[in-house]
């Protein structure tokens, strides 16, 4: 699903991100693990198709994501992956419903409310449905952000700090949702994180 080789990535002529080569299988489940400024957003990023490398190959479920126009890249983002970037990016001034209805319109598909209920529930913010997304809490915001990723059922889900503004509890109930997810459609899930409550969690891993 997901192999890349002599990929590098810089800011201003400074290096962010060296990975010679790394490969995740369909359907399995990695976590990319570091500090702070490491790379893991960056690496996500790349990875998504919303920022372009300096050099090196990043293909997933067979397109080079790099090399694809922008246009077709971000129709291929829209139907390929889930995200859950750190800025969480949801509509304030509509419903969080209405945030999941645009993700499926967005990738392409019929709304479908019954996925919608699905995943609401299985987050524990069914209550939230009909909340407009600015006028609830950071934490909820967050499991919002991971109902929308996963709703269309992603090929591949990229979790950028998805539990770093959880309490036990729901930190446990979010990644249950991503593997159960994951696992539901076949998809290969990547966690980047510095939260160690969830390494345990997986058996394959990046450090960077």
């Amino acid at each position: 699903m997901l192999e890349i080789r002599g990929l590098r990535h810089a800011y201003g002529g400074r290096t962010v991100l060296d990975v010679p080569e790394w490969a995740v299988g369909r359907g399995e489940a990695s976590l990319v693990l570091g500090s702070s400024g490491s790379g893991k957003s960056t690496l996500l990023n790349v990875i998504a198709g919303l920022a372009t490398p300096v050099s090196g190959s990043v293909r997933v479920d067979g397109e080079d994501v790099p090399s694809l126009a922008p246009a077709r890249r971000d129709a291929f983002r829209a139907r390929k992956v889930g995200l859950v970037l750190q800025t969480l990016h949801l509509i304030g001034v509509v419903s969080v419903r209405e945030n999941l209805r645009l993700a499926q319109r967005l990738a392409g598909h019929a709304v479908d409310e019954r996925r919608i209920d699905e995943v609401l529930a299985g987050l524990g913010i069914d209550r939230l449905s009909r909340a407009r997304a600015d006028e609830i809490s950071v934490g909820e915001a967050q499991r919002v952000a991971i109902a929308r990723a996963v709703v269309n059922r992603p090929a591949l889900i990229l979790a950028d700090e998805p539990t770093s503004a959880l309490d036990d509890a729901n930190c446990a109930r979010a990644l249950a949702l991503l593997f159960e997810q994951a696992a539901g459609c076949g998809a290969t899930l990547l966690v980047a994180t510095h939260d160690n409550r969830i390494r345990s969690h997986f058996a394959r891993r990046l450090d960077l």
